[in-house]
This record gives structure tokens, C-alpha cells and sequence, in this order.
């Protein structure tokens, strides 16, 4: 699989066969076959098994010691270098697609939304949006990691997309979220 996906990024999709598999791992082509029916398959599998690995990495860093708060911004940011380092070519695109893709999204998205949760529970984090839309919001904003041309601009997005998670001012000038109702009214 690793074999495939370098002569991919080498040669580009199209000149890449079996046969060419083949004969770089040493494997005779009639077992390759027997795996895999084309050069697609075994690319879609190789990206099976690096976004498996990329959402270990995430979920490893979730479980480190902090607060949800210090953990939130690890994460965002570690998805934020793998969007940067790994997207924007027409390999990725391709390999974008599909239900591993899916079930992938799914599992990150409820990993963003419980340390959300967790940290809105605390007051640390914003609790007057559903941590659901905010998971969504963090994912959204940091897809832009992948075509942003540096890290220090991949920390600065990542930095951005943390103050949207801030709890807003209340109307007595401390954190949290401000039930208007109470706030004193002017008399003009």
C-alpha cells in the first residue's frame, strides 16, 4: 500500500498499474490480484489505514492530562497540521470520498463535540451554542489549514477558531453567557 501511494505521488494515478505494483514490491501480480482488483483499491485501502491512524493520533491527544479547554486546542490544532500536510492534491480529492471518509467525520466530530461539551460544562468554553454546531464550526473553519501556505499560518487559523469558542462577556463585564433579560435597560 505504501509502495502504490509513493508511485502515485511520483508518477500521478494514471501511469501507475498492477504490473508496476508488482514489480516494485516483489510480489508476483496474480496474489496482488488476489487482494486487490485495481490500483484504486489499494489506494482506498492504504487511506483507510491512514486516516485510522490520524484519528488514534487525535483521540491519544484528547486522553493526555488538562483541562477540556487545553485538550479542545490541542486537538483542533494537530487536525489542523494533518489538513495542512495531507490535502490539496487530486490524490486527495479522490481518496476524500466514500464511507471511510464518512464514519471518519463522524467519529472527530463527536470527539470535538464531548471536549466541547466538557468544557461549556465548566464554564471554560461557550455554552450558549449546542456543542454539535460548534464542532461543526471548528471543522469547517479548519479545513482552511489545507490550503494555507505555512504552520505559523495553520496556528494563527487554529488560534482564530479558539476565540469563536470563548464564552461571550456577560452584560456585568465577566464571562459567560449573557441572558439579556437581566441586563440594565437605559432610560433615554
Amino acid at each position: 500500500m505504501d509502495t502504490t501511494a509513493a508511485l502515485v505521488a511520483k508518477h500521478g494515478l494514471l501511469s501507475v498499474t498492477m504490473a508496476k505494483i508488482a514489480e516494485e514490491t516483489g510480489i508476483g501480480r496474480a496474489t496482488l490480484y488476489k487482494y486487490f482488483p485495481d490500483v484504486e483499491a489499494i489506494l482506498i485501502a492504504w487511506h483507510e489505514r491512514q486516516v485510522a491512524s490520524h484519528l488514534e493520533h487525535l483521540t491519544a491527544i484528547r486522553d493526555q492530562a488538562g483541562d477540556a479547554g487545553e485538550r479542545l486546542e490541542a486537538v483542533l490544532e494537530a487536525y489542523a497540521f494533518i489538513s495542512h500536510e495531507h490535502h490539496g492534491t487530486e490524490l486527495a480529492a479522490r481518496l476524500h470520498r466514500g464511507e471511510h471518509i464518512v464514519k471518519a467525520q463522524h467519529h472527530l466530530h463527536q470527539l470535538i463535540r464531548d471536549l466541547l461539551a466538557e468544557g461549556a460544562a465548566t464554564g471554560d468554553l461557550r455554552d450558549d451554542v449546542a456543542p454539535d454546531e460548534l464542532a461543526t464550526y471548528c471543522l469547517h473553519a479548519l479545513m482552511a489549514a489545507s490550503s494555507l501556505p505555512s504552520k505559523a499560518a495553520v496556528r494563527r487559523l487554529v488560534t482564530v477558531t479558539l476565540a469563536g469558542l470563548k464564552p461571550p462577556r456577560r452584560s456585568d463585564g465577566g464571562l459567560g453567557c449573557a441572558d439579556l433579560s437581566d441586563a440594565p435597560q437605559s432610560r433615554s
